[in-house]
C-alpha cells in the first residue's frame, strides 16, 4: 500500500505527464508539490514508486513517466467524478436541438465526445436484444404485388415485398394491418410465430413474412458504428510515427476497434476503463479504452467510448463518457 506521500506525488507525476507528455523530473515534482520535503525525499519516493512498478525511468536520474499500473492507481482515485453542471446544460441543449432521430442523436454523441476527450469517440448503434413488433402497413403496389412495411420498437422500420394469389383493395390491406397491429404489438417473433388467432390465408402469409422480417433483425451483426476524432488521436505526439498511424488505421478499417467495444462484457452503464496491457486483443497494449454502455437493458443496447494512447485525461473523459451514455439511454427510452 501507499503512503499518502507516496500517492501523492504519483498522482502528480501522472497528470503533468497527460498534460505535457514529456517525462516528469522529481525537481519539477519539489517545485510543484506542496509536501514540505527536500528533493531528496523526492527522489527516495520515485524510487520506491519505480521499484513498485508505477512508474518507468529510462535511467536512474531520468524524468517518469507512468506505467499501466500508475495509470490505474490513478484511474480507481477519480471516483465519484462528475461534469460541472454548466457542461451538462451545454450537452443537453445541443441534444435536444436535434429532431427525434437515433442516427442523428448517435453521430452527434460522437462528434462531441470526440471534440471533449480530444480522442477517437465510437458509438455503436444499439443491437436489439430481440427485436419486438410495434406496427405494420400494407400498401398496395400492382394487382396482388403489396408493400410490407413493419416498425419495430426502437423506431427501426424494415420493408418487404410480398405476393398474393389474388388481387386485395387497399381498404382490405388497411384493415388486415390494423388487425395484426393490434394483434402482435409488443410481441417478439417466437410469440408472433406461437400465437393462436382465426387468421385468413393472405394474413398467415403476411404473420409468415413478419416473422422471417424479424428473424433476419436479429440475426444482423453490428451496423458501421460512428466514429469521430481520428484527426484529433493523430495530433497526439504518441503518433509521430508512421507505423503508429498505420497500425491504428487496420485497428479502425478490420473492425478490431468494434469487436473489442461490444457491451457484453459491461455490467452497468457506468464506464469501464481499460488500460493498455488491461485490453485482451495486443495490439490495443498501447492505448486506453474508457467505454459505458446506452440504452434499454431489455430492449436495445449500444456502446459510447473513447479510444486514446494510455496518455489520456482520464479526469475529464470518464464523466463525459458516463454523462453523454446516461443522455443517450433518457432520449431511446422515447423510442420504445
Amino acid at each position: 500500500m501507499l503512503s499518502t506521500r507516496a500517492e501523492t506525488i504519483l498522482n502528480l507525476i501522472v497528470s503533468r505527464y497527460i498534460d505535457q507528455a514529456v517525462p516528469v523530473p522529481s525537481q519539477d515534482i519539489a517545485q510543484e508539490s506542496a509536501l514540505g520535503v527536500s528533493p531528496a525525499t523526492i527522489r527516495n519516493e520515485m524510487a520506491r514508486l519505480e521499484h513498485e512498478g508505477y512508474i518507468l525511468r529510462a535511467h536512474h536520474s531520468a524524468g517518469s513517466v507512468p506505467s499501466d499500473k500508475g495509470y490505474r492507481f490513478h484511474v480507481e482515485s477519480l471516483k465519484d467524478i462528475s461534469l460541472s453542471e454548466s457542461e451538462q446544460r451545454f450537452f443537453s441543449h445541443v441534444f435536444h436541438q436535434v429532431e427525434r432521430d437515433l442516427e442523428k442523436w448517435l453521430s452527434l454523441a460522437a462528434t462531441l465526445l470526440a471534440q471533449q476527450a480530444q480522442n477517437m469517440a465510437v458509438v455503436t448503434t444499439p443491437r436489439p436484444t430481440g427485436c419486438r413488433f410495434k406496427h405494420m402497413e400494407l400498401l398496395s403496389l400492382q394487382d396482388t404485388l403489396t408493400l410490407v412495411v413493419l416498425v419495430l420498437h426502437g423506431a427501426k422500420v424494415k420493408e418487404q415485398l410480398i405476393t398474393f394469389d389474388e388481387a386485395i383493395l387497399q381498404s382490405s390491406l388497411t384493415v388486415i394491418a390494423n388487425k395484426l397491429s393490434a394483434a402482435f404489438s409488443g410481441l417478439n417473433r417466437e410469440q408472433i410465430a406461437e400465437k393462436e388467432s382465426y387468421l385468413s390465408p393472405a394474413e398467415e402469409q403476411i404473420r409468415e413474412i413478419l416473422s422471417r422480417m424479424m428473424q433476419d433483425e436479429d440475426e444482423q451483426e453490428y451496423e458501421a458504428p460512428y466514429l469521430d476524432g481520428f484527426h484529433f488521436m493523430l495530433s497526439q505526439p504518441e503518433f509521430t510515427r508512421n507505423d503508429r498511424i498505420r497500425s491504428l488505421m487496420e485497428l479502425v478499417e478490420k473492425r478490431r476497434l468494434i469487436k473489442t467495444i461490444l457491451p457484453k462484457e459491461l455490467e452497468s452503464q457506468k464506464a469501464t476503463v481499460i488500460i493498455g496491457m488491461e485490453n485482451e486483443d495486443e495490439a490495443f497494449h498501447d492505448y486506453s479504452i474508457v467505454i459505458s454502455k446506452y440504452g434499454i437493458s431489455t430492449e436495445a443496447v449500444g456502446t459510447v467510448c473513447v479510444l486514446g494512447p494510455t496518455r489520456m485525461p482520464y479526469g475529464h473523459t470518464i464523466p463525459t463518457v458516463n454523462y453523454l451514455s446516461k443522455i443517450l439511454s433518457e432520449l431511446m427510452s422515447g423510442l420504445y
